[in-house]
């Protein structure tokens, strides 16, 4: 008689759902929302300025016209300031059921290039202070609505950026689909390696990829420290002012920096941890950052060892996501009591670990009340110019446009891939024809909807028409 047990660990066993069943599932959501009825954008009763104007209310008052400013520039930077506006409107229109983690504000500027902790340099998405669960579409519908704006803003032709756009929505569709047909573990590990594409076939790709790296390779923390601090004559290193955009802060506010950094720690790796104890603080400097964030808290941390090395470290302000004020999506209630007992900060944090293939292994939140004793602010910590490169998608050429694209798509169904309602999206998008047209047929809508309001954003601060 054998001595092993075949009997189950207990009396019953709640399999998983298998994927053939979750797309199963997605197909008959196309019931209660047909495909193509992506493309409705509901428009009545739209409050744009008003949402604006209630988030810089909340920021720096000096920093407010540098955010004008930036967001004035273009149509297209001030798309990329408005993911409050356009979560809004997608919460006023119609919506899949199926909630994934969503990045919230996926337009074709936040993806890049920045490096593993392995020092390898990946390409993914790198932004995630709107991050939350949403439905799939909303990620989806702001990028292909990014490719269109971006294609538009340099009078590429109109032939090209449709292509790009309904081509974004089959690889989003194909990619996704070839992700939930693998194991969860292989999909979790799955990472686009920006080295190994730099050797693509397409010459214009090929170009823009190796410029990318080749930036990227030179922005690493080093050079950071070289160009931004100088060693007083005690040998301590601060930053140098580049006033409006780079400032030192109050001494109440450094040493409130100081104190809770002890904070962040915590909330960091146990590596990290240990590596943080060979570091003091040694200087704290206000620093104005992107276009949409222009306003929020963010801050530069210059740490320093015994014999002079520098680390420096990015603390930037998290408010609610725009997915969940304007955007009203609900989230799961695991999601918003983690919310509410660790703050946003740690919703960035999150949600960036889970997104990305790899991520930095210095992220970390830290909450708590302002040396001027107003609200509570939350804030994620992360390493400053790591590697972190980008694309400038104004001079890529038509070839390079629409790979680039496709490689963000792609990227984005990756993330999109790590959720437990992936199988379910593909089942409802099927190959991806059907949803690009309808998405696209969105995308050129919005697209009009956004350049009407940023048009009124110029008259609305006192600028020209934009006309």
């Amino acid at each position: 008689m054998s001595t092993t047990d075949t009997a189950p660990a207990a009396p019953t066993w709640p399999a998983p759902p298998a994927v053939a069943d979750q797309i199963a599932l997605g197909r008959a959501e196309r019931d209660r929302l047909p495909r193509e009825r992506l493309a409705g954008l509901e428009t009545s009763g739209r409050t744009p300025m008003e949402i604006l104007d209630a988030q810089d209310a909340t920021r720096v008052p000096d920093l407010v016209p540098i955010r004008t400013e930036r967001m004035a520039q273009s149509a297209f930077a001030f798309y990329r300031g408005t993911a409050a506006i356009m979560a809004a409107d997608l919460g006023a229109s119609l919506s899949t059921d199926l909630l994934v983690g969503s990045c919230g504000d996926a337009h074709v500027s936040n993806f890049g290039l920045y490096a593993s902790p392995q020092r390898s340099l990946v390409f993914d998405l790198n932004d995630f202070d709107e991050a939350a669960w949403a439905p799939w579409e909303w990620d989806l519908k702001r990028l292909v609505a990014s490719i269109v704006i971006a294609g538009q803003a340099v009078s590429r032709d109109e032939s090209v950026v449709t292509a790009a756009a309904r081509g974004a929505v089959r690889t989003y569709a194909r990619a996704l689909e070839h992700g939930v047909r693998r194991s969860p573990l292989k999909r979790y590990f799955e990472h686009f390696d920006a080295e190994a594409a730099a050797e693509g076939d397409d010459p214009e790709t090929r170009a823009a990829m190796r410029s990318a790296v080749k930036d990227a390779e030179k922005r690493t923390a080093a050079r950071a420290a070289r160009r931004l601090t100088v060693r007083a004559a005690d040998g301590r290193t601060t930053f140098v002012e580049q006033p409006p955009t780079m400032t030192h802060v109050d001494p109440a506010i450094a040493q409130r920096v100081s104190e809770v950094f002890h904070d962040y720690v915590l909330s960091a790796n146990i590596d990290i941890r240990v590596l943080m104890q060979k570091y003091g603080v040694a200087d704290v400097a206000r620093r104005v950052v992107g276009v949409g964030s222009v306003g929020t808290r963010c801050y530069l941390i210059a740490l320093q060892d015994g014999d002079e090395n520098v680390l420096l470290m990015q603390a930037k302000e998290a408010n609610a996501s725009v997915l969940i004020e304007p955007g009203k999506v609900a989230q799961p209630p695991a999601v918003a009591g983690y919310i509410d007992e660790h703050g946003d900060g740690s919703r960035v944090v999150a949600m960036q670990r889970i997104l990305q293939a790899v991520s930095d292994p210095f992220l970390g939140h830290v909450r708590g009340t302002p040396a001027d004793g107003g609200p509570e602010r939350s804030f994620y910590v992360r390493q400053f110019h790591d590697k972190k490169g980008g694309f400038d998608v104004d001079t890529l050429e038509d070839s390079a446009f629409g790979w680039y694209a496709e490689a963000c798509a792609a990227t984005l169904a990756r993330a999109h891939g790590q959720s437990p309602t992936a199988a379910t999206v593909v089942g409802y998008l099927g190959g991806g024809r059907v949803a690009g047209e309808a998405i696209t047929e969105w995308a050129y809508a919005y697209a009009d909807v956004s350049r009407a309001d940023w048009q009124l954003f110029r008259r609305h601060r006192g600028l020209d028409s934009g006309d």
